[in-house]
């Protein structure tokens, strides 16, 4: 795919993610980038930050449609990362969490089509597979609308596909920062010594989306390889010499993540760093994806029986 002359617009484009994806994508040749978010504190911050004449802003909620049709007149491709993502706040907070990562994302796929947007990209997680918390449930209704949209669209050139990983080393809201704030306490606190999550560093995340963006036909979910970790090694990792205090598992946790359903292993095909889950609809051809091999059906991608595992060292290097 060329970049050139292209104008993307990122929503949500403020947090961790549209900040590395700013950085990442100005070094393309593209046209515009436009940033969609309801902060103006931090639209003001990036606009500190960034000079490049590219970028434009643009203040709006995914929940608002008219708003977002405004946004996306003359934009090429989007980047649908806007959400409500912190599963205790989605928990306590559930029609909030509903409104914006299912209602907003039905608002971008209508926008996308009456705009005539080439290319959208959903940014998913780990938690939408099996989910058992409102927020992986909300996120798995939003992958369902995304790859829906597809037929949704009709004859219009509009393609929507999902981006799917797990946690993100260092972002907003994780436990990194939150594991570096305890360590000055001395005690750092864990739900359950048996607890696995997948880890990817925002930079991976970032090339990985771009990657999905440049191949993408239409109705896949991208799912990355990348490795898993207990959560007490993490721990052990950032503050070897403070105590560890089991706290007992939170309201909507798992112990072990997910990146695909046995269902999706039927469908999945595997390349050489990622594997690609094909729609279940008669208008996708089996030939779409040409190379990908077929994983059996025993095959389970879960942060327990991964078939790698960061190092202590591996994670230093990624925070």
């Amino acid at each position: 795919m060329n970049w050139k002359n292209q104008t993307v617009l990122v929503t949500g484009g403020t947090g961790s993610f549209g900040k590395k994806f700013t950085e990442t994508i100005l070094k393309c040749p593209i046209k515009k980038l436009i940033i969609f978010s309801r902060d103006e504190l931090k639209q003001h911050e990036m606009q500190q930050r960034f000079t490049d004449d590219r970028l434009r802003f643009f203040i709006g909620d995914v929940r608002d449609a008219e708003r977002l049709c405004r946004a996306f007149e003359g934009v090429d491709i989007v980047v649908h990362a806007a959400a409500l993502k912190q599963v205790p706040t989605a928990e306590y907070n559930p029609f909030e969490a509903i409104k914006t990562n299912v209602l907003g994302a039905k608002n971008v796929i209508d926008s996308a089509i009456d705009r005539g947007i080439t290319k959208v990209m959903a940014i998913s997680t780990d938690k939408a597979v099996n989910p058992i918390n409102l927020y992986g449930a909300s996120k798995l209704c939003a992958e369902k609308l995304f790859i829906d949209g597809n037929a949704y669209a009709g004859a219009k050139n509009t393609n929507f596909s999902v981006a799917r990983y797990g946690n993100v080393v260092g972002s907003r809201g994780s436990v990194i920062p939150l594991f570096n704030e305890m360590k000055k306490t001395g005690i750092l606190t864990i739900t359950d010594e048996r607890m696995t999550r997948f880890w990817i560093t925002l930079e991976q995340g970032v090339n990985f989306v771009i990657e999905c963006i440049e191949q993408m036909q239409g109705g896949e979910i991208f799912v990355p390889k990348i490795p898993s970790m207990k959560m007490v090694d993490v721990a052990k990792s950032i503050a070897p010499k403070c105590k560890i205090k089991i706290i007992g598992i939170r309201p909507g946790e798992k112990l072990h993540e997910a990146l695909m359903t046995d269902d999706e292993v039927r469908r999945a095909l595997e390349f050489h760093d990622f594997y690609v889950v094909q729609p279940d609809f008669k208008w996708w051809s089996d030939g779409n994806w040409k190379g990908g091999k077929k994983l059996s059906e025993e095959f389970k991608y879960s942060s327990d029986k991964n078939n790698r595992w960061l190092t202590a060292a591996e994670l230093k290097r990624m925070i």
